[in-house]
């Protein structure tokens, strides 16, 4: 179940018919895609998601289209296509506070596979991580050594997850680890779609010295259904906008430092 809303009664065939596939695609789809099932020309999908968009079923990103507030995070590559800039100037940010020789935790999330590739010139680094693309961006390079958790890679976003994974990481502990999230708000701190992303997540703020949240301004206010945990066991929020005075007021309650890329700390 998706838990969207129903479609709207003057919805017209074809867009329940998009709503149909990517509903079994898991909550998105390529528009592409959605032109071969349908047999019919992208155009066509395209006005139709421009309408379904309009009514708040759906969200177009470069090249496909995802359910609107579906439980089901779309995958990664979409993800990664979502405020592509704000992830960027997030990832500057969070390079400089990574040092050569550094030892740290990236997790499976779009901004820290933007981060990954941020932190191409460093060197000597020491990474563990459960995320296939974090792995192919960081090895081989400038003396780095990448520890990959074992287990099944999940096909929507090359993440191994899972007790092997789970196991694998209790045998490290970091300097840092860089956890994204799914959402956050004032009363339930920060959130996931995944229960076990959560649980990794988790874990391997357990075994760091500095837990760092790295979310985009487009996830304030926001909500998901998964709490990762209390958020006073993390020790910053770096993100690309001063967050909404309640989310403000939050961070200050649990002595969570709040770092704006762009500046040098919200005050």
């Amino acid at each position: 179940m998706t838990g969207i809303s129903p479609t709207p009664l003057h919805s017209n065939h074809r867009e329940r018919e998009i709503l149909e596939e990517l509903r079994l695609a898991g909550g998105a789809s390529r528009i592409q895609f959605l032109a071969e099932r349908l047999d019919v020309s992208e155009e066509t999908i395209r006005r139709n998601i421009r309408s379904l968009e309009a009514h708040g079923l759906v969200t177009k990103v470069h090249g496909g289209v995802h359910i609107k507030d579906s439980i089901i995070e779309p995958p990664l590559h979409f993800r990664m296509n979502e405020n592509a800039e704000a992830k960027r100037i997030i990832a500057a940010r969070v390079a400089t506070i990574i040092q050569d020789g550094d030892t740290i935790f990236l997790d499976i999330g779009s901004t820290t596979a933007f981060i990954a590739v941020a932190l191409q010139k460093h060197q000597n680094l020491f990474v563990v991580t459960n995320a296939v693309s974090v792995a192919h961006t960081l090895a081989t390079r400038n003396g780095n050594r990448i520890f990959f958790a074992g287990g099944e890679l999940r096909s929507h976003d090359g993440g191994a997850f899972g007790a092997e994974a789970t196991n694998f990481l209790r045998r490290f502990n970091v300097r840092h680890a860089i956890l994204s999230v799914g959402a956050v708000n004032a009363a339930s701190g920060f959130m996931l779609h995944d229960l076990e992303e959560a649980e990794y997540s988790r874990e391997a703020a357990r075994h760091a010295e500095n837990r760092i949240i790295v979310a985009d301004s487009a996830k304030f206010g926001r909500s998901a259904p998964i709490i990762i945990d209390d958020p006073a066991i993390y020790d910053m929020m770096v993100t690309d906008d001063v967050p909404p005075p309640d989310i403000r007021a939050m961070l200050e309650r649990n002595d969570i430092d709040l770092v704006v890329a762009g500046q040098r700390r919200a005050e």
